[in-house]
């Protein structure tokens, strides 16, 4: 699943309409308004001087942007980009595969230390390594504008992992939102990077889907998801955590109140994961969203998450397609809705099949009746499931199936899963 691709809230597109055009990444549900970006001074800073600041600073931000920038790339040795030029009085700037460099990266964040337009940088796939990456958080230490960084793909790795930790330790800046995926990070990494969310309260929105973490990752996530009292949106999609890891990521969630959106999508829960995300769906009451798509969950961990979805009373959103789960596991969860009258779900995907069928639950057992009514005589019903080849079912599996849907006087009934 790529990265975030969801739709924000009503209160999510007021907030980024400015920032248009954007990518759907890493959207959040129920975001709250972006931290004010000037009320602050900047701090002096009589001892240390940045890599960032040339010989005549008051020359940089007296002059124009533009011969900032192009004094920048001489001083660099660059050719300066164009795209560069043209957009740097508006608030969205994407720079995604320009191969920037290091050293185009380096003149792009001298420039950005006296830029008061732009809000949101996309740097994804530049090659930018510890020099850029350096440059562009010694630069954040000096901006208080910019709200949203991209620099995925960058190949980071450990360097750039404590480089960006020393940040986020020290953070003083408006950066609320910063996208790290596809970066080869591992699990010294994620110690690095946990180490200082911990105590990071500002960036409320982090991308860090495909990575290279595993258990050990997934425990140094859990241990900072509780502590952590600023991210509402935490992305750990495409990464390699198994039970052990989702054990940890949910008891980090039980004693989580900020989180409100997760993606854990593409991994490898289980069903013992499933049962961790069930006990957290009965105590936790801030999580929205929820994808644990692609994580290995059958009828049985379909059946263990219905059980906390009967007591929930804040989850919108949860995403379950690509688990080998049935038309069985289907049942079980959306049942389990049904039952909840305080739920507040929204949607539930579960379309294994269906999605690729381009057709809803409810349509699909209607289409089995030539009549199209949300009933069905029994003995009719087990002959269309059985000859019917767009879900994988067994006779076994068609009797239970009957039962759920509330067989009464030998007719089966649709109508308790709309």
């Amino acid at each position: 699943m790529d990265d975030d691709d969801d739709e924000p809230l009503e209160s999510e597109a007021k907030d980024e309409a400015a920032l248009a055009p954007q990518s759907s990444d890493d959207t959040l549900y129920c975001e709250a308004e972006a931290p004010p970006s000037v009320e602050k001074e900047k701090p002096t800073r009589e001892d240390s001087e940045t890599d960032l600041e040339i010989e005549d600073t008051e020359k940089f931000f007296t002059i124009g942007q533009k011969e900032l920038y192009l004094e920048a790339c001489k001083l660099v040795g660059v050719v300066p980009a164009s795209y560069f030029i043209r957009n740097m009085e508006e608030p969205y700037m994407n720079l995604n595969h320009h191969g920037l460099g290091p050293k185009g990266t380096k003149a792009i964040a001298i420039t950005l230390v006296s830029n008061t337009t732009i809000l949101k940088l996309e740097l994804e796939d530049n090659s930018i390594m510890d020099e850029g990456i350096l440059s562009l958080m010694e630069m954040l230490q000096e901006n208080y504008y910019l709200q949203e960084l991209n620099v995925s793909d960058n190949d980071l790795g450990i360097d750039g992992a404590r480089i960006i930790s020393d940040f986020l330790q020290e953070n003083n800046s408006s950066l609320w939102k910063l996208k790290l995926s596809g970066n080869n990070f591992k699990e010294e990494s994620a110690a690095l990077l946990c180490q200082a969310l911990s105590s990071n309260y500002r960036i409320r929105s982090l991308n860090l889907s495909h990575n290279q973490f595993s258990d050990v990752g997934g425990e140094y996530l859990g241990q900072m998801l509780a502590l952590n009292v600023g991210l509402q949106s935490l992305n750990l999609s495409w990464n390699h955590f198994h039970t052990r890891a989702a054990l940890a990521l949910c008891n980090g969630l039980r004693s989580n109140v900020t989180l409100k959106k997760l993606d854990v999508s593409m991994n490898g829960f289980g069903n013992e994961g499933a049962q961790a995300l069930s006990d957290v769906l009965r105590l936790n009451s801030c999580l929205i969203y929820i994808d644990v798509s692609g994580n290995g969950i059958t009828n049985e961990g379909a059946s263990r998450i219905s059980k906390g979805l009967e007591v929930n009373e804040s989850l919108q959103v949860m995403k379950l397609f690509l688990n080998p789960m049935s038309m069985e596991g289907a049942v079980h969860l959306i049942l389990s809705i049904k039952r909840n009258t305080k739920s507040r779900m929204e949607e539930l995907d579960i379309s294994n099949y269906t999605d690729q069928q381009k057709i809803s639950i409810v349509e699909f057992f209607k289409n089995l009746n030539p009549s199209q009514s949300m009933t069905m005589p029994v003995g009719e019903f087990r002959k269309a499931m059985i000859q019917q080849n767009k879900v994988p079912i067994n006779r076994y599996q068609v009797r239970e199936l009957v039962k759920k849907l509330n067989e009464k006087n030998g007719m089966v009934d649709f109508s308790s899963l709309t």
